[in-house]
Protein backbone atom coordinates (compact mmCIF):
# COMPACT_ATOMS: atom_id res chain seq x y z
CA UNK A 1 0.00 0.00 0.00
CA UNK A 2 2.52 2.62 0.50
CA UNK A 3 3.85 2.70 -2.55
CA UNK A 4 0.28 3.17 -3.86
CA UNK A 5 -0.13 6.04 -1.47
CA UNK A 6 0.96 8.56 -3.92
CA UNK A 7 -1.49 7.75 -6.23
CA UNK A 8 -4.58 7.52 -3.81
CA UNK A 9 -3.36 11.17 -2.71
CA UNK A 10 -4.00 12.02 -6.49
CA UNK A 11 -7.16 10.50 -6.49
CA UNK A 12 -8.16 12.07 -3.72
CA UNK A 13 -7.16 15.49 -5.29
CA UNK A 14 -8.85 14.88 -8.42
CA UNK A 15 -12.08 14.34 -6.13
CA UNK A 16 -11.27 17.50 -4.10
CA UNK A 17 -11.14 19.85 -7.57
CA UNK A 18 -14.27 18.36 -8.53
CA UNK A 19 -15.83 19.24 -5.26
CA UNK A 20 -14.68 22.50 -5.67
CA UNK A 21 -16.36 22.54 -9.07
CA UNK A 22 -19.44 21.42 -7.88
CA UNK A 23 -19.58 24.63 -5.22
CA UNK A 24 -18.80 26.59 -7.97
CA UNK A 25 -22.10 25.29 -9.89
CA UNK A 26 -24.07 25.09 -6.59
CA UNK A 27 -23.10 28.72 -6.01
CA UNK A 28 -23.64 29.94 -9.59
CA UNK A 29 -27.37 28.21 -9.67
CA UNK A 30 -28.11 29.56 -5.60
CA UNK A 31 -27.11 33.13 -5.89
CA UNK A 32 -27.99 33.45 -10.24
CA UNK A 33 -24.72 34.14 -11.32
CA UNK A 34 -24.44 33.75 -15.34
CA UNK A 35 -21.91 32.16 -16.64
CA UNK A 36 -18.78 33.91 -17.87
CA UNK A 37 -19.96 36.38 -14.71
CA UNK A 38 -17.61 35.55 -11.79
CA UNK A 39 -18.43 38.44 -9.65
CA UNK A 40 -21.96 39.02 -7.74
CA UNK A 41 -22.65 37.66 -4.36
CA UNK A 42 -19.67 37.22 -1.97
CA UNK A 43 -20.52 33.94 -1.54
CA UNK A 44 -20.35 33.12 -5.00
CA UNK A 45 -17.15 35.11 -5.31
CA UNK A 46 -15.54 32.86 -2.38
CA UNK A 47 -16.66 29.55 -4.05
CA UNK A 48 -15.39 30.71 -7.06
CA UNK A 49 -11.52 31.66 -5.46
CA UNK A 50 -11.62 28.01 -3.60
CA UNK A 51 -11.87 26.89 -6.64
CA UNK A 52 -9.04 28.67 -8.84
CA UNK A 53 -7.06 28.91 -5.72
CA UNK A 54 -7.11 24.95 -5.41
CA UNK A 55 -6.61 24.43 -9.38
CA UNK A 56 -3.67 26.40 -9.18
CA UNK A 57 -1.68 24.81 -6.08
CA UNK A 58 -2.75 21.32 -7.57
CA UNK A 59 -0.58 22.39 -10.18
CA UNK A 60 2.79 22.62 -8.09
CA UNK A 61 1.37 19.90 -5.94
CA UNK A 62 0.71 17.03 -8.46
CA UNK A 63 4.37 17.14 -9.94
CA UNK A 64 5.98 17.98 -6.65
CA UNK A 65 4.29 14.60 -4.75
CA UNK A 66 5.44 12.13 -7.72
CA UNK A 67 8.72 13.46 -7.80
CA UNK A 68 9.22 12.95 -3.86
CA UNK A 69 7.38 9.41 -4.49
CA UNK A 70 10.04 8.54 -6.77
CA UNK A 71 13.01 10.21 -6.17
CA UNK A 72 12.71 10.01 -2.23
CA UNK A 73 10.18 7.70 -0.23
CA UNK A 74 6.37 7.14 -1.52
CA UNK A 75 5.37 6.63 2.06
CA UNK A 76 6.65 10.05 3.28
CA UNK A 77 5.61 12.02 -0.10
CA UNK A 78 2.04 10.09 0.56
CA UNK A 79 1.82 11.68 3.68
CA UNK A 80 3.00 14.69 2.91
CA UNK A 81 0.10 14.43 0.39
CA UNK A 82 -2.42 13.80 2.64
CA UNK A 83 -1.42 16.81 4.98
CA UNK A 84 -1.85 18.81 2.15
CA UNK A 85 -5.19 17.78 1.35
CA UNK A 86 -6.11 18.41 4.91
CA UNK A 87 -4.64 21.87 4.66
CA UNK A 88 -6.67 22.39 1.57
CA UNK A 89 -10.45 20.80 2.82
CA UNK A 90 -9.89 23.19 5.60
CA UNK A 91 -8.87 26.08 3.43
CA UNK A 92 -12.11 25.40 1.15
CA UNK A 93 -14.00 25.16 4.03
CA UNK A 94 -12.98 28.08 5.88
CA UNK A 95 -12.71 30.34 3.15
CA UNK A 96 -16.32 29.46 1.82
CA UNK A 97 -17.65 30.75 5.17
CA UNK A 98 -15.28 33.62 5.38
CA UNK A 99 -12.77 34.51 3.61
CA UNK A 100 -10.30 35.89 6.30
CA UNK A 101 -10.45 32.20 7.77
CA UNK A 102 -8.79 30.66 5.22
CA UNK A 103 -4.99 31.70 6.35
CA UNK A 104 -4.32 28.43 8.57
CA UNK A 105 -5.53 25.59 6.26
CA UNK A 106 -3.53 27.41 3.48
CA UNK A 107 -0.55 27.25 6.03
CA UNK A 108 -0.83 23.69 6.31
CA UNK A 109 -0.78 22.88 2.55
CA UNK A 110 1.66 25.22 1.86
CA UNK A 111 4.00 23.81 4.38
CA UNK A 112 3.45 20.25 3.24
CA UNK A 113 4.00 21.96 -0.26
CA UNK A 114 7.39 22.59 0.49
CA UNK A 115 8.32 19.38 2.50
CA UNK A 116 7.81 17.68 -0.94
CA UNK A 117 9.50 20.00 -2.44
CA UNK A 118 12.73 19.14 0.02
CA UNK A 119 12.23 15.60 -0.97
CA UNK A 120 11.84 16.06 -4.29
CA UNK A 121 15.19 18.38 -5.04
CA UNK A 122 16.87 16.23 -2.11
CA UNK A 123 16.42 12.90 -3.80
CA UNK A 124 16.84 14.25 -7.18
CA UNK A 125 20.17 15.70 -5.84
CA UNK A 126 21.12 12.27 -4.57
CA UNK A 127 20.51 10.70 -7.91
CA UNK A 128 22.04 13.37 -9.61
CA UNK A 129 25.58 12.68 -7.32
CA UNK A 130 25.28 8.92 -7.62
CA UNK A 131 24.94 9.15 -11.25
CA UNK A 132 27.99 11.36 -11.67
CA UNK A 133 30.01 9.43 -8.76
CA UNK A 134 29.17 5.67 -10.94
CA UNK A 135 31.68 6.72 -14.14
CA UNK A 136 34.81 8.03 -11.53
CA UNK A 137 34.17 4.58 -9.70
CA UNK A 138 34.73 2.87 -12.69
CA UNK A 139 37.47 4.44 -14.19
CA UNK A 140 39.22 4.33 -10.80
CA UNK A 141 38.55 0.80 -11.09
CA UNK A 142 39.81 0.34 -14.83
Amino acid sequence: MTSQLPAVVTLLTLLLMFATVWMVGRARNRYGIKAPSISGDPAFERAWRVQMNTLENAVMFIPALWLAAQYADPLWAGIAGLIWLVGRVWYAWAYAREASRRGPGYMVSMIAWAALMLMAAGGIGMAIMENNAAPAEEAAAG
